[in-house]
């Protein structure tokens, strides 16, 4: 897997990750130089090559002169998460319910990462994927916060529930999420980007919160609306 920009790739040299090696341009300056230095300390492959080389491997050209190649992104499994809390006040999973855009994900798991989440859980099927744009879009938050697939969204709902979590739907017509107690183990479920929460799926959860809307239109963007739910919750729980 290539893992393409600055940020990205420092973040992957903070974690055990394995990695092959990494593509660097030439005559580059700044935060590279702190790259190479991480990447020598670990005994890290590097290649230079000119930037026309970086950009054969970066279709997107957004690979800021550094390309990592590592191995395939490693998934978490959903009772590890439930398991390792990171906080003593209680469990915080986010769950994404058919979120099929890869910037909209790789948002998601930089909010979640920021709001101190356990983990993030998608499906595995009918839903983006961590694949090397999530990597990149993520700023590098994908390689410091847990992500579990699950076949079955509703069944991974149940075993929160199970697992003494209270699980929220988030939708443009729930209760005010500011009126909510957010303490404790809580989930937090974001939909699709046009069809939002599954009929079942939101049958399932405990309760359907919506941020208040006071503008001309009445939504926000799904990674948008999941952020600021998650500092709602961190406000609570500090």
């Amino acid at each position: 897997m290539k893992i393409e920009g600055r940020n990205a790739v420092l973040e992957l040299l903070k974690t055990d990750k394995e990695i092959e090696k990494i593509l660097m341009e030439k005559g580059a300056q700044g935060s590279l130089g702190r790259i190479f230095a991480e990447a020598r300390r670990r005994n890290i492959r590097v290649q230079f090559a000119e930037k026309a080389a970086l950009d054969r491997e970066s279709p997107s050209g957004r690979h800021q002169g550094v390309i990592a190649f590592a191995a395939d992104y490693a998934y978490s499994e959903l009772e590890d998460i439930i398991a390792d809390k990171k906080s003593p006040s209680g469990g915080f999973v986010i769950l994404c319910d058919g979120m099929q855009d890869v910037h909209n994900l790789g948002s998601v798991l930089r909010a979640a990462e920021c709001a101190g989440a356990d983990g993030v859980v998608i499906p595995k099927t009918g839903s983006a994927q961590v694949n090397e744009s999530v990597l990149r879009i993520s700023e590098g938050a994908a390689e410091h916060v847990r992500v579990a697939r699950v076949t079955n969204l509703v069944r991974a709902i149940e075993s929160l529930q199970a697992a003494g979590y209270w699980v929220y739907g988030l939708e443009a017509d729930g209760e005010d999420i500011y009126g909510q107690d957010l303490t404790g183990n809580i989930a937090l479920v974001v939909g699709g980007e046009d069809s939002g929460l599954k009929r079942l799926t939101r049958e399932k959860c405990d309760k359907v919160l919506s941020l208040p809307m006071y503008g001309k239109i009445n939504s926000l963007n799904a990674s948008v609306a999941l952020g600021a739910a998650c500092y709602e919750a961190v406000r609570q729980r500090r």
